[in-house]
C-alpha cells in the first residue's frame, strides 16, 4: 500500500515527529510503502507550508496520489497562531474538500480544542463538516472517543482508539546505574523526574514545589525540557519555572532539547516520573516510563486513569496529595497541611519571623538573613518592587501579524527575517535590564536588613567620628 504520512518529522524537534518516525518504522516493517510530507523543513520527502492561505489546497493536488493518507495532527500545523474565525473556517473547509478526494484518510489526534467543535458559529460548523469528511480518527482513549464523537458530531464507528505507545520503541541500552554515571547523578539519592516541552499545562512548577521541604541530601527533582513554542506566555512560564527550580533546593531545571536516546536514558536513571499535568489527553512520556518499567505518579486528568493499564501508575487529586505521595517515596513524613504550624509555645512569633527572613533570603540568592528582627519597611518594599519585576514577562520578538492576503504575509514574514538579526540583540538587553534593575531591587533590600531603621533612615550607631567616614 502506497502511504502519504503528514507530520513534523526529525531533525524537527517535536515530540508528534518523534512519535510519526516510529509509525513510519512500523508501517514499513509490514512492507508499506510510506512517504513523509512535513510543514517545515526536515527529512521528509516533501515540504509544504500548511499555514499558508494556499496550503491544505495545496496538499490537495498530492492526495489522490495514495492509497492511504495519514495525518499526525496537532492545530498549529494547520492554522496560524493567532488565527481569527473566519480564517478557521475558511482552514476547515479546505481541509474537509481534501479529505473527500483523497481516496482513504487517517487523522490521528494529538491535541484539539473541543470548543472549537460545539460553538454554534460558521467556524465550528466548518470544523464539524472537516472532522465529518475524514474517513477514520484515531484517538487514544475511550473518554477521547466519547467526548470527539460530541464534539463534532462524528460517529463513533469512524474513531478508533489506539493505545498511543503501540509502536514505541526503546532508544537506549543503558541501566540504571550506566546512565547515572553518564548524566552525572549520585548513585545514592532517589531521583524524581519531570520531563517534556516547558509549557503551563505540563504543571512541572507543581513538582518543584511539591518537592520543596524534601531533603535533597535524600532526593531531588530533575526537571528535563525546552520550549516548543517562542509565545510570550511560554517564554514567562519558563522564566518563572528557572526562577522556582533556583531557591527549591533539590531541584534542577535542564533546559535544551533532548535526543530520542537522551530522552530515555534520563528515564532509565529516574527512579520515578512525575506527570503533573493541567491537562493533556494522553501521554507519550507515560507510555515511555512503561518501557522501561518505571513507576509513574501523575494528576488525574484527561484520558491518564483509563491509559494507565497494567503500568505503575500512581493517579493524584492535587497538589497537596502529589507532595505527601512524593515525600512517602523518599521515606520522608508528610508535613501538616497549610492552615497548621508545627510549633507550640511562647517562641511561635520568633519561629514564623524567622521563616519569613529565611525566605527572603533564598528568594534574593542569599544564605541566610541579615539583620535580626522583623523585616523593616524598606526591605518590605524592595520584596514588594521585587516580586512586580518577576512578573513581568520577558520580551519576545511578536511574529508578523497574520494576513489572508498572501502577498502582504509574505512581505511582513521576509522583513521580519531580513531585520531579526538586528531586533534580537535590542531583545536581549531589554531582558537583561530587567532581570539587572530587578537583582539591584533585591540588593537594596538585603542592605536594608543590615542595620537596624527607624522611619527608613539608617541609625549611626558609632561614637568615633573618624569611623563615620
Amino acid at each position: 500500500m502506497r502511504i502519504l504520512m503528514v507530520s513534523p518529522y526529525p531533525p524537527n524537534r517535536d515530540g508528534i515527529a518523534a512519535y510519526a518516525v516510529q509509525d513510519v518504522r512500523a508501517l514499513r516493517s509490514r512492507g508499506d510503502d510510506v512517504e513523509v510530507l512535513s510543514p517545515g523543513p526536515s527529512a521528509a520527502h516533501h515540504h509544504l507550508a500548511l499555514t499558508s492561505s494556499r496550503g491544505p489546497l495545496a496538499l490537495a493536488k498530492r492526495v489522490r496520489g495514495y492509497d492511504r493518507i495519514i495525518i499526525q495532527f496537532h492545530p498549529d500545523f494547520f492554522y496560524p497562531v493567532p488565527c481569527s474565525p473566519s480564517r478557521r473556517a475558511a482552514i476547515s473547509l479546505q481541509l474537509a474538500a481534501t479529505f473527500r478526494w483523497a481516496k482513504h484518510v487517517e487523522v490521528v489526534v494529538h491535541e484539539i480544542d473541543y470548543r472549537h467543535g460545539r460553538a454554534h458559529t460558521v467556524d465550528g460548523v466548518a470544523a464539524r463538516l472537516m472532522w465529518q469528511a475524514v474517513d477514520t480518527i484515531v484517538v487514544h482513549t475511550e473518554s477521547e472517543r466519547s467526548a470527539f464523537s460530541t464534539a463534532f458530531g462524528v460517529g463513533t464507528e469512524h474513531i478508533k482508539v489506539a493505545g498511543h505507545g503501540s509502536s514505541f520503541i526503546k532508544y537506549t541500552r543503558h541501566d540504571r546505574d550506566s546512565a547515572r554515571v553518564a548524566l552525572g547523578l549520585d548513585q545514592s539519592l532517589f531521583y524524581f523526574l519531570a520531563i517534556g516541552f516547558i509549557q503551563p499545562h505540563k504543571g512541572f512548577d507543581r513538582a518543584a514545589r511539591a518537592f520543596a521541604g524534601i531533603d535533597p541530601a535524600r532526593a531531588r527533582l530533575e526537571i528535563v525540557g525546552s520550549l516548543r513554542l517562542e509565545e510570550p506566555g511560554y517564554v514567562a512560564y519558563a522564566q518563572e519555572l528557572a526562577d522556582l527550580a533556583e531557591r527549591t533546593p533539590g531541584v534542577t531545571l535542564h533546559t535544551g532539547f533532548v535526543s530520542d536516546e537522551l530522552f530515555d536514558r534520563w528515564i532509565v536513571a529516574c527512579d520515578t516520573v512525575v506527570l503533573p499535568y493541567r491537562s493533556i489527553w494522553s501521554s507519550g512520556v507515560m507510555e515511555r516510563a512503561a518501557l522501561y518499567d518505571r513507576p509513574v505518579v501523575a494528576t488525574r486528568v484527561g484520558g491518564l486513569a483509563e491509559q494507565k493499564a497494567d503500568h505503575d501508575v500512581t493517579l493524584v487529586e492535587d497538589d497537596e496529595e502529589l507532595k505527601r505521595v512524593m515525600r512517602e517515596l523518599t521515606g520522608q513524613p508528610h508535613r501538616a497541611a497549610a492552615g497548621s504550624w508545627p510549633i507550640t509555645g511562647a517562641d511561635v512569633r520568633s519561629a514564623v519571623q524567622n521563616e519569613v527572613r529565611a525566605r527572603a533570603a533564598r528568594a534574593r540568592g542569599t544564605a541566610t538573613a541579615v539583620g535580626v528582627g522583623a523585616p523593616g519597611p524598606l526591605l518590605q518594599r524592595s520584596l514588594d518592587a521585587s516580586r512586580s519585576l518577576r512578573r513581568l514577562p520577558p520580551f519576545v520578538l511578536p511574529a508578523p501579524e497574520q494576513n489572508p492576503v498572501g502577498v502582504a504575509r509574505l512581505v511582513k514574514k521576509s522583513i521580519r527575517r531580513l531585520t531579526y538579526w538586528q531586533m534580537a540583540p535590542v531583545a536581549q538587553q531589554l531582558n537583561s535590564l530587567q532581570q539587572s534593575t530587578m537583582e539591584a531591587v533585591e540588593s537594596l533590600g538585603a542592605v536594608g536588613t543590615a542595620m537596624p531603621t527607624r522611619d527608613d533612615k539608617p541609625v549611626d550607631n558609632t561614637t568615633d567620628p573618624a569611623s563615620r567616614g
